[in-house]
């Protein structure tokens, strides 16, 4: 065993590891050119290897298989400088490994390591160390786990001089496995603090002193740490056998380990606590100064946009569609809707979202003028495997921006965005203007109902484009279906029905074809029920093959009851009552049909108000009636007709209602009394 590990460690070290000292020499080492590295993500392809290594110490021979779970972790790559992350860490790995037996002083070969990594911040500094160590860590363990089921293992293993038997050295392993757990422990704090968001708000610079006094101490342990580590496993090789499988050789390489993990483990206690502290105050001042940047009158959105998204990435955004990266200045002077949602979103909203969005005949118009965001948060306070899973598929799909690591989105502002935006899990959809103030909370239900149509999206807009719709068949359906939509618009007759009797169904299509056989033109489209079950996926079917074809697919169907709530959602949000509000009245009416009882109807007719809604046997009854209101058709129409039979307007009361409509041909039903409008044309 080399003296390097009892001696120099140990017996030495208060001679020359005085703190001070240490940390002027580390101070003289770090030269930072503003080059970038991810460092959470590298650190976590470091512990994907070290996760693989720790089932082989345990289980060399009875893996049967078993994996876990791996990022990818391809696309690391070092921002600002010239030479790849490969060579980068290769270099590390050649300095680490090139004396590890006992070969230089421990202190200054360490020291040399910093000198090479002098262009890098701290917490860059110990990701490439752990991954440089890690790639030599992983190479061995790899052997040791093919071997001896692997000619190449057992091949290279001979070479290298490997022990054929490491059950022995368990307890070593123990204690090596419980370093590097210390280490990436260490780091992880170092990361953390390298994260904060120190430019943006003001710190007590003792507190940051003392911090970066304790981070200096910590990565020179850490360094240090991952050379004596590779001493160990070089030990395996350089050694002889009855050295290696000696138990007095291996009781005192676990102690001289297990010492270094205690002394790693005071120092992350101590640096934790500082960190941390650190870590709440600027929450606390980063929430505050989210809370008054919004409050202001501001130029533009840039600053906001930075401090919501760019704090730790000059390029926090990427374009879906092509996975490229961008800056926050590519949202600067638009209208930006921020998509706040779980990692994962329900597939069918989401295709109606941008279908709303994207595909909308409006966007066309509004190129340029307003981006959407998505910005994904997860339930938990740290990522799942799931989470990860679901945001690489959804953001290479949407035709959107998205934040392009959602997982290092600074905690106050997942915090702010969930207590002053309401954002508990179910999408909302906030909308800051080209300054970055807020116009609306909420967007989602306004988009979903009138889609690109409600540009710039603000509440304002909402109100004025409430104030401008009638309950009429065009707004139930808007966009939903090319033809349905053509249908309107060529002013068919049209009923919409609904439900789940099937019974009750077959007796209203066996009535509808009786009186559209007799020269009536009704359209028929069902359109299920709000909770699309399977038994409406099924009842679809039967529809299509032996009663009518039906006009809307199971998906669409969806898309027509997300309206319906979409449209009783923002009603209520801004203070609407049924009773008092026709169109919530009217949607209440259709969203609270029991499923269970028989089913429904509405008759209408293109862009007319006059709309007709009946449920189960009043349906039926008035159907009935068909050889009395049916000689009207022509004079009132088909709702008109209807209506004067099973409503008769009061006609012992005046009437002087009247209202101004687009030059059409055809009848017009006043709406208070019910009667037809006298028609009088005023030319402007």
């Amino acid at each position: 065993m080399n003296s390097i590990l009892s001696q120099d460690l140990w017996l030495h070290s208060r001679s020359f590891l005085q703190e001070d000292v240490v940390i002027r020499e580390l101070l003289l080492s770090h030269d930072p050119d503003g080059r970038h590295l991810d460092s959470e993500q590298l650190l976590r392809a470091m512990e994907n290897i070290m996760c693989y290594a720790t089932a082989s110490e345990v289980l060399v021979s009875d893996m049967n298989g078993d994996t876990f779970g791996m990022n990818n972790e391809s696309n690391i790559e070092v921002v600002g400088s010239q030479e790849p992350l490969g060579h980068t860490i290769y270099q590390i790995s050649r300095e680490i490994l090139c004396k590890c037996s006992g070969e230089g002083n421990l202190h200054a070969r360490t020291m040399i390591m910093f000198d090479l990594l002098g262009n890098y911040r701290w917490d860059a500094k110990m990701v490439l160390v752990l991954a440089a160590f890690a790639t030599s860590y992983g190479e061995f363990w790899l052997i040791m786990q093919l071997y001896p089921q692997n000619p190449l293992a057992v091949s290279v293993a001979v070479l290298k001089h490997l022990p054929s038997d490491i059950s022995i050295l368990k307890r070593r392993f123990k204690a090596l496995s419980l370093l590097i757990k210390s280490m990436v422990e260490v780091t992880k704090c170092i990361i953390k603090f390298e994260g904060l968001p120190f430019v943006h708000v003001m710190m007590d610079n003792e507190i940051i002193a003392i911090t970066k006094s304790h981070i200096f101490i910590a990565a020179y342990w850490v360094t240090r740490s991952t050379l004596i580590c590779s001493s160990h496993i070089k030990d395996l090789i350089v050694m002889k056998a009855e050295q290696v499988y000696s138990n007095d050789s291996t009781t005192i390489a676990a102690w001289e380990l297990s010492s270094l993990v205690r002394r790693l483990c005071s120092i992350c206690n101590h640096l934790r606590r500082q960190v941390d502290a650190c870590h709440r105050e600027t929450e606390t001042k980063l929430h505050q100064m989210l809370i008054e940047l919004f409050k202001r009158s501001l130029m533009d959105n840039q600053e906001l946009l930075r401090i919501l998204f760019a704090l730790k990435n000059e390029l926090p955004l990427k374009k879906c569609s092509t996975q490229e990266k961008l800056s926050v200045s590519e949202l600067k002077d638009k209208v930006v809707i921020l998509l706040v949602s779980k990692p994962e979103l329900p597939l069918e909203e989401l295709f109606f979202l941008i279908h709303q969005t994207y595909d909308h005949p409006h966007t066309k118009n509004l190129t340029g003028s307003y981006e959407i965001l998505w910005v994904p948060i997860s339930s938990s306070d740290t990522w799942t495997d799931a989470d990860e899973r679901s945001f690489e598929f959804l953001s290479s799909t949407l035709p959107w921006l998205s934040v392009r690591q959602p997982q290092l989105l600074n905690s106050a502002v997942v915090n702010f965005i969930k207590q002053e935006w309401n954002f508990k899990d179910e999408p909302v959809m906030v909308v800051l203007d080209s300054q970055g103030m807020v116009t609306n909370s909420n967007s989602l239900d306004m988009i979903l109902i009138w889609g690109a149509r409600g540009y710039p999206f603000s509440v304002l807009k909402e109100i004025e484009l409430w104030e401008e719709e009638n309950w009429t068949l065009q707004f139930m359906i808007d966009e939903i279906d090319p033809l349905l939509n053509k249908w309107v618009e060529e002013g068919r007759n049209i009923c919409l029905y609904g439900g789940e009797n099937l019974d009750w169904i077959s007796e209203f299509n066996a009535k509808m074809m009786e009186i559209r056989s007799k020269g009536l033109q009704v359209e028929m489209v069902y359109v299920g029920s709000k909770y699309l079950s399977e038994k409406v996926r099924n009842i679809l079917a039967i529809i299509n093959e032996k009663m009518h074809s039906s006009l809307l697919s199971f998906t669409k169907l969806k898309f027509f009851w997300f309206r319906m709530e979409s449209m009783r959602k923002s009603k209520l949000r801004l203070g609407k009552e049924a009773n008092t509000d026709h169109i919530l009245k009217e949607v209440s009416a259709l969203l609270n049909t029991d499923d269970n009882d028989n089913g429904w109807a509405v008759f209408g007719k293109g862009s007319s108000p006059d709309i007709l809604r009946f449920r189960g046997r009043k349906l039926m009854e008035c159907l009935n009636l068909f050889p009395k209101w049916g000689e009207n058709v022509a004079k009132f129409g088909f709702v008109g007709a209807i209506r004067n039979t099973v409503e008769p307007p009061d006609l012992t009361e005046s009437c002087d209602h009247s209202n101004v409509i687009p030059y059409a041909e055809g009848i017009v039903v006043c709406e208070k009394c019910l009667r037809l409008l006298k028609e009088f044309v005023v030319y402007e």
